[in-house]
């Protein structure tokens, strides 16, 4: 069984900046792609980043500049820090992994239960 944690989500002011971290347990054996996603009241659900495991980055058009994904693969965590905060940005954030895992077959997607993020004045 595969859980991934989120963690570091809060309340920022404009301008500000948030770390969140999403640390998964469980028997996993690769994992290709972490990502993050979000999603704001009444929209859907969007991409933000992903890392591959070579390293490789990509971002949304929205966060391009502020927001650095990372990842730490002894720890299977991924990281997300958000700078130069929007009010735009308010959403919950979620970590998913695409990965393989003991007892399951093939990749799989994984999702955390997601954090809040609130940026306000």
């Amino acid at each position: 069984q595969v859980q991934l944690v989120e963690s570091g989500g809060g309340f920022v002011q404009p301008g500000g900046s948030l770390r969140l971290s999403c640390a998964a347990s469980g028997n996993l054996l690769s994992i290709p792609h972490m990502r993050w996603y979000r999603q704001a009241p009444g929209k859907q659900r969007e991409l933000v980043a992903v890392i591959t495991s070579g390293g490789s980055t990509t971002y949304a058009d929205s966060v391009k500049g502020r927001f650095t994904i990372s990842r730490e693969n002894a720890k299977n965590t991924v990281f997300l820090q958000m700078n130069s905060l929007k009010p735009d940005d308010t959403a919950v954030y979620f970590c998913n992994y695409l990965c393989s895992a003991e007892g399951a077959v093939g990749l799989r997607n994984y999702w955390g239960q997601g954090t809040q993020v609130t940026v306000s004045s």
